[in-house]
């Protein structure tokens, strides 16, 4: 019997990860997106298809960690001081698209005939889109670093946090008992408590916890620990009555500038793919067909009224605060479906008595079937709305036919200094930029600028990039420099490649990916200056550039750990307890990308600096 239960598990476990395999490519070739993808999926293996899974409420408890361990990773990006910079978006945009929208749906279901409390409780669940088919289609478009992407992050992040409020209020709109006033107070003490013990251990326990690890040197540890603090960081605030998803993005917040923070998001960034699409598979799962076959008008009526009223409420709120038609529209398909904390809160509102079952059930699915129709009606948007008005191109020339030695690809502040010394020297170079108003002045000062998309592997070959001796890639933007750094190594190897860095993550990427040369766009500069000022406060100036040379190979050793996969041994290179490491072995490799973030303040190699 025991190896009969062993193999009908492992069964599911085989259906789950073949099932997400098979689909998802697929849905992604038709242009529906791994979401849709994941949704589809989970209906076939669920109860009401295939029957693989009689309860998936089992797998969507476990899959909800894929939510938690995304929040991390979203906290480790948001410093401190970037959420402030964000606190008008976050607290302005954020808070009024929540308020408005979830006042027009309580409206609309007491309209509707429901009570005040539950017509609450479901506009305001409805009101939570969902983080993960959000965040998800932001990063499948390459989104996530734009304004408008910075703008819906923002809102996502003023969502989740208000997830904490309403499930007091909930709490509060439970039938009363004699023993409730106590027992409130107490429950907020506890979350106070659980709040105030999580930031003390972000604050003072973390990185010392993470720093004698290192010296351990096991990676395998320094995963567990990662985890252990995802996890834990969770059931702390699961144990305080909050959320477990604010508790990972809060303790992402505390070690968003920690120097562990980028081998955190690669030790993390595994399980959290593997657990956000289980979720998407279980939602699909979770879909009671039933149900809804014996309430369709109701659920239909829910559906349809509560996407119109609330995406009626996103638009408004969108064009109040500046936004363009098509920036609200946008904004409007992302953000009109319900999210995956409303399952929380009907749940927490069922138990209390504000719901009762089939109230729960009926809204869940409504939910659902929003999660799964946002990629189809973002596709339809993206399809029916007029194309981006181009400004006119009958004063440009199109790369077409280009020969030179030399392709450079973007010809902004970073571009325009890099031709420089090519040109002086002679060198044959073609230059192609998507920019037009950028293409006509660098026609004023004499520069000859072709109109082409870098990304596009046909323009790439018409502008020359497979004869070319090298291709720089100066495009601004992350995503858009490494997609065209893989086009570029994959089509044309004969080329020598040099990629403009966005950041230090971004240059550990490119070096694995194996391009010739990448440099983080502000460093030299950076180095330059800094010299500058050592010699300003009468440093001498072979002292003051012997410190420079230092902070350079301090930073070069560093950054050949971290490509390595070995970053904590760098804590101890800096203190002069490690071996200086050998050089990259990557043929053609020259050059590292620098940043400045150190991990310690970096010792002068020469004494009276």
């Amino acid at each position: 019997m025991a190896a009969a239960g062993g193999s009908n598990e492992l069964v599911q476990v085989v259906a789950l990860l073949g099932a997400g395999v098979v689909a998802v490519p697929i849905f992604r070739r038709l242009g529906l997106g791994s979401v849709l993808g994941y949704f589809a999926a989970g209906i076939i293996i669920g109860p009401f298809a295939i029957g693989l899974f009689p309860d998936p409420a089992s797998v969507l408890h476990v899959a909800e960690f894929g939510v938690i361990m995304l929040l991390f990773i979203i906290g480790l990006e948001m410093q401190p001081s970037r959420l402030w910079g964000l606190r008008r978006e976050i607290f302005g945009l954020g808070l009024a698209q929540v308020a408005a929208c979830g006042a027009l749906l309580t409206g609309a279901g007491v309209l509707a005939g429901l009570s005040a409390p539950v017509a609450f409780v479901a506009g305001m669940g409805f009101v939570l889109s969902s983080t993960a088919v959000v965040m998800q289609m932001l990063e499948e478009r390459g989104d996530t670093s734009t304004p408008a992407g910075q703008k819906a992050v923002s809102i996502l992040l003023l969502e989740d946090l208000a997830i904490v409020p309403l499930l007091a209020i909930v709490a509060f709109l439970a039938p009363q008992d004699t023993h409730a006033g106590g027992s409130r107070v107490t429950g907020i003490a506890i979350a106070v408590a659980a709040i105030i013990g999580l930031v003390v251990a972000g604050r003072y326990l973390l990185n010392p916890m993470f720093k004698i690890l290192a010296r351990s040197k096991a990676r395998e540890v320094m995963t567990a620990a990662a985890l252990l603090v995802v996890l834990g960081s969770a059931l702390l605030m699961d144990l305080g009555g909050l959320s477990m998803a604010m508790g990972a993005f809060l303790a992402g917040v505390l070690l968003s500038e920690s120097t562990f923070r980028h081998q955190l998001e690669a030790d993390i960034e595994p399980f959290r793919g593997i657990l956000l699409g289980l979720f998407f598979l279980a939602v699909g799962m979770s879909l009671d067909l039933p149900a809804i076959a014996a309430n369709w008008a109701m659920v239909v009526a829910v559906v349809i009224g509560f996407v119109a009223v609330k995406a009626a409420g996103i638009f408004a709120v969108a064009r109040l605060f500046g936004s363009s038609w098509r920036e609200a529209v946008d904004r409007t398909a992302l953000f009109a479906q319900g999210g995956e904390f409303a399952f929380v809160l009907y749940g927490a509102a069922t138990a209390s008595g504000v719901m009762d079952a089939r109230e729960n059930a009926v809204f869940t699915a409504a939910v659902i079937i929003s999660m799964a129709l946002t990629p189809f009606t973002a596709l339809a948007l993206k399809r029916l709305m007029p194309p981006r008005p181009e400004t006119s191109l009958d004063n440009v020339e199109r790369a077409d036919g280009l020969t030179g030695s030399v392709l450079i690809i973007g010809f902004g502040r970073f571009g325009q200094m890099v031709s420089q010394p090519l040109l002086a020297r002679g060198f044959d170079v073609s230059i192609i930029e998507l920019d037009v108003e950028m293409i006509e002045a660098a026609a004023e000062f004499g520069f000859k600028v072709y109109y082409g998309d870098g990304a596009r592997l046909d323009v790439l070959r018409t502008s020359g990039a497979g004869e070319a001796r090298a291709i720089v890639v100066c495009a601004d933007g992350r995503q858009t420099a490494s997609k065209i750094a893989d086009l570029a190594r994959h089509e044309f190897p004969q080329a020598q490649l040099y990629v403009r860095a966005y950041d230090r993550g971004h240059a550990i990427d490119l070096i694995r990916s194996g391009v010739d040369y990448q440099l983080r766009e502000t460093f030299e500069s950076a180095m330059v200056f800094g010299e500058a000022v050592l010699v300003g406060l009468d440093v001498p100036e072979e002292e003051a550039a012997e410190i420079v040379a230092d902070v350079r190979r301090r930073d070069e050793e560093r950054l050949t750990l971290q490509v390595a996969g070995d970053i904590y041994s760098g804590i101890d290179l800096m203190n002069g307890n490690a071996p200086i490491p050998s050089p990259l072995t990557r043929p053609k490799r020259r050059g590292v990308i620098y940043d400045e973030a150190l991990i310690g303040p970096p010792k002068p190699s020469v004494s009276g600096g």
